[in-house]
């Protein structure tokens, strides 16, 4: 490195480089080409404070005491019961990520955090916010996984004893619900009588749950592995319709769909961890289990046809390559190949975001 005459160093940067001319533009006195502020690039290289505040504060439930009037660091402090000091740095950081807000001296919920990380609301993403700081670690193998082009470990977590499912079949059901309620309006089912629904890997059971209360006519049969079809008969219990809701015991890959049973099927967050020839054998066999004029829908991650869009999709893709050996986070394209392939031949795509909802029949 070198100095100049005013002792300040040099930037390590090559001819044509911003810095550079921007660095000569100043010596000049003439500030001749812009350089871009890096408060973008390090707020994200330092993302990962985000996900811890959001945890915290969620630990905490400090959205759900501002919803109640706590408008104060004190405030805060004594209903979460932590340090003032703890809640004062909580806040500072919630304001700058924009999800809180700061008016008159007081704090309160901005319109995300309010509809989303207060506590007990069916699309809270509280508890979510909470599991993922438990995932960090994982991203550390990321450039490994990059370079080999699929997971580096031998952990393998998709496995029906897993103890996890719990907590994880919890935090992510509110992601559901805006989409089952979608597909109420689009598949007409308040109207549509005593309709079977048949749920592949339906976790919780929101989209049985969503539509069994819209239709008080229709039944729905999940097919999960056994510990997490408990899971989703306690929480029918608790909502009261557990008498129009079954569950099969099995892994989808490899258990019967059944021929003409059901009016209606739901394949929700599954194709994002499956390739091709995976999608489009299960897809073929939920066609065949379905009655004539029934739709199948498909509900994940979507990405616009030439990888442009939209961006939770794009960069949900890295937790593909992290955990599964042929999952991505696939094209409209992709589905509708697939879905023809399948045999279906009405599709249709509805934006549920972040997710998409893809219809065929």
């Amino acid at each position: 490195m070198t100095t100049t005459p005013d002792s300040r160093p040099q930037p390590a940067a090559g001819p044509g480089h911003p810095l550079d001319a921007a660095w000569q533009g100043e010596a000049a006195g003439a500030g001749s080409q812009a350089v871009p502020s890096p408060d973008g690039v390090l707020r994200l290289i330092n993302g990962y404070w985000a996900t811890g505040v959001l945890a915290a504060a969620s630990t905490h439930r400090l959205f759900t005491h501002l919803a109640a009037g706590a408008g104060s660091a004190g405030e805060l402090a004594q209903a979460a019961q932590i340090s003032e000091r703890g809640a004062q740095t909580l806040l500072d950081a919630l304001v700058a990520l924009g999800l809180v807000e700061l008016h008159g001296g007081r704090y309160r919920n901005g319109a995300q955090a309010a509809t989303y990380l207060v506590e007990d609301s069916p699309v809270s993403l509280a508890a979510f916010a909470r599991l993922k700081l438990k995932h960090m670690g994982a991203l550390a193998d990321l450039p490994q996984v990059v370079a080999a082009g699929g997971p580096v470990t031998d952990a393998v977590v998709e496995v029906a004893d897993n103890p996890h499912w719990r907590e994880l079949v919890l935090a992510i059901a509110p992601q559901s619900v805006p989409a089952a309620r979608l597909a109420v309006d689009v598949l007409g089912l308040t109207d549509a009588g005593p309709v079977e629904i048949l749920d592949v890997g339906g976790g919780s059971g929101v989209y049985a749950a969503t539509w069994l209360q819209a239709n008080p006519a229709a039944r729905a049969t999940q097919l999960d592995w056994a510990p997490i079809n408990a899971i989703a008969r306690s929480l029918m219990d608790e909502r009261g319709l557990s008498q129009r809701f079954t569950t099969i015991d099995g892994d989808f890959h490899t258990t019967d769909f059944g021929t003409g049973r059901y009016d209606v099927a739901v394949y929700s967050h599954i194709a994002h961890q499956e390739g091709a020839e995976a999608n489009i054998e299960v897809f073929t066999r939920l066609r065949q289990a379905l009655r004539g004029g029934g739709a199948l829908v498909v509900c994940d991650y979507v990405v616009d046809d030439d990888r442009s869009g939209p961006a939770f999709p794009l960069v949900f893709a890295s937790e593909m390559l992290l955990k599964s050996h042929h999952g991505s986070t696939w094209r409209a394209a992709d589905y509708h190949d697939w879905l023809t392939k399948a045999g279906f031949t009405d599709i249709t795509f509805h934006r549920a975001a972040p997710a998409t909802l893809v219809v065929a029949r």
